[in-house]
């Protein structure tokens, strides 16, 4: 876990993310460069203002292929291998150093008299402000939209698992699907020697069905969910029922159904049985 914990996300060099990353570098540096004005753009050219923003501006966009460059390279050899906090952090210092490089050679060009070190720290400023701040912006960003993935996917899967738990399958003893019922319809299971029964509602009438296994593989199969056994031979849907009485010969569940007689609970599961109807009646 901590070696996987000092590694960038994988999304940060995703192709879509890397288009959007260098998309507003390029935008930022524009508006950055020909308002600022700086690395002294403002005396590359004698010429109009319009002029000198579509010069500067091919000038920067020609700076920004350092990072289009770099990203590329980040994209194929993210694919092979991970990227550690500390690679990227190096990664994108040489970014800036590049850039800076390529910035102060162009100036040093226009304006031979500059000295290159003090040029170059110029450079090296101002190319960290033009980098730094719409990575930064971006990388926000990004673990925004990733953070709204994760939440968007948990939630989705919290809905498939609430929409499995909607109906119940049940398997035979060859572990072979033999009837799926909607929650809702399924009223109690039967133990009948080698089988079970099945009692649940078919449109609104009363059926039953025979699936060749035991009690104790059916309850486990139904695990956590609201079906509990309740007497050695059977098991109740409590969303269906409507009573629990104390007679002189024991406990009884009511259904509230026609034709469905009520359903015994042994000592054994009394308590748990009682327990599980008061938290799913209140």
């Amino acid at each position: 876990m901590g070696v996987l914990a000092n590694n960038i996300p994988s999304y940060i060099y995703e192709k879509s993310n890397i288009i959007r990353l260098i998309l507003l570098t390029a935008f930022f540096a524009l508006i950055f460069i020909n308002i600022y004005k700086p690395f002294s753009s403002s005396n590359w050219y004698a010429v109009s203002e319009f002029k000198f923003f579509v010069f500067s501006s091919l000038i920067i966009l020609t700076g920004v292929l350092v990072v289009v460059i770099s990203r590329i390279i980040m994209y194929y050899w993210g694919k092979r291998h991970s990227i550690s906090n500390s690679s990227y952090a190096i990664w994108i210092i040489l970014e800036i150093f590049f850039m800076s490089l390529f910035y102060t050679i162009y100036t040093i060009v226009l304006n031979p008299e500059r000295e290159y070190l003090a040029v170059f720290k110029e450079s090296a400023i101002n190319t960290s402000l033009v980098l730094l701040l719409p990575y930064s912006a971006i990388h926000l960003y990004f673990s925004y939209k990733e953070k709204e993935r994760l939440l968007k996917m948990l939630a989705e899967e919290r809905e498939k698992v609430a929409e499995q738990q909607q109906v119940y399958s049940f398997y035979d003893e060859k572990n072979e699907l033999r009837l799926s019922v909607k929650r809702t319809n399924l009223l109690y299971i039967e133990s009948a020697d080698n089988y079970v029964c099945i009692w649940y509602l078919n449109k609104g009438n009363l059926t039953k069905f025979m699936l060749r296994n035991s009690l104790k593989a059916i309850e486990e199969s139904l695990a956590d969910t609201n079906i509990m056994r309740c007497h050695r031979s059977y098991m109740v849907n409590f969303d269906q029922v409507k009573v629990i009485r104390r007679e002189k010969d024991g406990i009884y569940m009511e259904l509230g159904i026609d034709k469905v007689p009520d359903i015994p609970i042994s000592k054994t599961y009394s308590e748990k049985a009682t327990h599980w109807f008061t938290s799913y009646s209140s």
